[in-house]
C-alpha cells in the first residue's frame, strides 16, 4: 500500500517544475495555457497504465473512466483539480487527482470491479489562474453556466473564448461539458487542507463537513492624478492613501467576526503607478469567507459601508464589482459518516471533522451530486507557496481510508 502514497507524492512533484509550468524555477500553470496541455498529456498517460480510460470534456478538463460491473453504471467521482496559482506548491489539487488514479491502480490492481464505476476528475480550472472567475470548469459540468463568460480577458488580452479555440475546444458547446445527475453517485475531493487545523490536534487526515461561504470583489476607489511635488498635503484626491485606509478597515472588520471569518485584499493596481504622480485610481481584489451565507453577507455589507464612508469622507468615487458568490456548501452527512468510518479504519481513531476556509470545486459540484471530501495534513499549515508540502505516511493512510470507503460505499 505505501508504494501507492509515494508514488502520488513523487508525481506531484514531477507536476511542479517544468515542462509542467509556465515558469522555470517555480509553479505556475494556468487553464488551456501550454504547461497544462502538457500536463494533461503526462496525467493521461498515468491514468490509462492504472486501467483507466481517459477523454476531454467541453471545458477542457481531463476525465479518467473505470468501469464498474455493468459497463455505463452511474460513477463514483474522485480529484480535484490540475491548475495552480502563480509560484504555488506541488500539492493542491494536483494530489487528489493522483489519489484517485493510486485508488483505482490498486482496484485494478486486485482485480476489483464494483457495483459502480470509478470516475477520476481532473478539473481545468479552480483557482482562477488565468481568468477572474474561478471553477469555470465544475461549474460548467454542474450546469452552472452555459456559455463562456463574456468581457473577461487574461493577463495577455485573450478572451476566454480565444483561449479556449486555441486549445481545440468549441466555446459554443461549453454546455456539453454538463453531466446529467443520473451519471454520477457522488463526488469526492480529497484535497491538503492548507491550514493548520489538522497538525494542531496530531492528526494525519481529517474529514470535511462543509465549505464556507465565499465572495470575491473587486473594488476601484477614484480620486485625481497630479502632480506630486506642487499639489498641497490638502488640496489632494489621492486614491491609494485612501485604498491603504480602506484595507485596513477590511482587516478590522474581517478580525471582528472571531475565526469563522476572513476578509483578504491580495492584489492592488496602481493608476498611473509613477513616483512623481499623485495615484488617480486604485483596484484591489477583496476576498471575504465566512462559516454561513448570512455571516458572510453581513460582513460584506459591512465593509462596504467603511469603504463608502472612507471615499465619502475624502471626496472620492469608488465601485464595486463581484466576479465570484459562492454559497457555503455542506458535505453531504452520508458522505461525511463513511468518510469518518474508513479514517478510522485505518487511523484507529476517531475522524477529526473540519470546516474548509478554502474554496473547491466540490463546491460547484454540489449542485450535482452529494459531495464530500477529504483532507490530508498541510505541514505547517502551508498552501499556496514553493513550500507547501505532504507527509509520505500521511498520503498512504487518505490512499487507503479512500479504498476503505469505496468498499464499503453503497449507491
Amino acid at each position: 500500500m505505501t508504494a501507492h502514497g509515494a508514488r502520488a507524492v513523487e508525481r506531484c512533484r514531477i507536476l511542479a517544475d517544468v515542462p509542467f509550468s509556465e515558469t522555470p524555477g517555480s509553479l505556475f500553470r494556468f487553464w488551456l495555457g501550454p504547461a497544462y496541455q502538457r500536463t494533461l498529456t503526462q496525467v493521461a498517460q498515468w491514468m490509462e497504465e492504472a486501467g483507466l480510460t481517459t477523454r476531454l470534456d467541453a471545458a477542457g478538463s481531463l476525465i479518467g473512466r473505470y468501469e464498474g460491473l455493468t459497463p455505463g453504471a452511474p460513477a463514483l467521482m474522485i480529484g480535484s483539480h490540475l491548475d495552480t496559482v502563480r509560484n504555488g506548491g506541488a500539492f493542491d489539487g494536483n494530489l487528489g487527482v493522483m489519489l484517485g488514479i493510486e485508488l483505482v491502480s490498486a482496484l485494478n490492481e486486485e482485480g476489483t470491479r464494483l457495483p459502480f464505476a470509478i470516475e477520476v476528475m481532473g478539473f481545468g480550472d479552480e483557482e482562477g489562474s488565468r481568468f477572474a472567475a474561478p471553477m469555470i470548469c465544475s461549474r460548467a459540468m454542474a450546469g452552472l453556466i452555459e456559455s463562456v463568460p463574456e468581457n473577461m480577458t487574461d493577463a495577455s488580452g485573450v478572451t476566454v473564448a480565444d483561449a479556449m479555440i486555441r486549445y481545440g475546444l468549441d466555446p459554443a458547446g461549453l454546455s456539453e461539458a454538463a453531466r446529467r445527475p443520473d451519471e454520477l453517485i457522488a463526488y469526492i475531493e480529497p484535497h491538503i487542507e492548507q491550514g493548520p487545523a489538522i497538525e494542531s490536534a496530531d492528526g494525519e487526515i481529517g474529514v470535511v463537513t462543509a465549505i464556507a461561504a465565499q465572495t470575491r470583489q473587486r473594488v476601484t476607489v477614484t480620486g485625481q492624478s497630479d502632480h506630486a511635488g506642487t499639489t498641497p498635503m490638502t488640496m489632494r484626491q489621492d486614491a491609494l492613501t485612501a485604498a491603504a485606509e480602506m484595507i485596513l478597515a477590511v482587516e478590522r472588520n474581517g478580525a471582528s467576526g472571531g475565526a469563522t471569518q476572513v476578509a483578504t485584499v491580495g492584489q492592488i493596481d496602481v493608476t498611473p503607478n509613477t513616483s512623481n504622480v499623485i495615484p488617480g485610481e486604485v483596484r484591489f481584489s477583496l476576498d471575504m469567507r465566512a462559516e454561513t451565507n448570512e455571516a458572510r453577507d453581513a460582513m460584506a455589507e459591512a465593509i462596504r459601508t467603511d469603504l463608502r464612508a472612507i471615499a465619502d469622507r475624502r471626496g472620492l468615487g469608488i465601485a464595486f464589482d463581484t466576479p465570484q458568490y459562492l454559497p457555503a456548501a455542506a458535505c453531504a452527512p452520508e458522505l461525511v459518516e463513511g468518510l469518518a468510518r474508513a479514517v478510522t479504519s485505518v487511523t484507529g481513531r476517531p475522524a477529526q471533522r473540519l470546516l474548509s476556509g478554502a474554496g473547491h470545486d466540490a463546491m460547484a459540484m454540489v449542485d450535482l451530486c452529494p459531495m464530500g471530501m477529504l483532507f490530508i495534513r498541510s505541514p505547517g499549515g502551508l498552501s499556496h507557496h514553493p513550500d507547501e508540502t505532504v507527509r509520505v505516511g500521511d498520503v498512504d493512510l487518505a490512499h487507503r481510508a479512500l479504498l476503505a470507503f469505496v468498499k464499503e460505499f453503497q449507491s
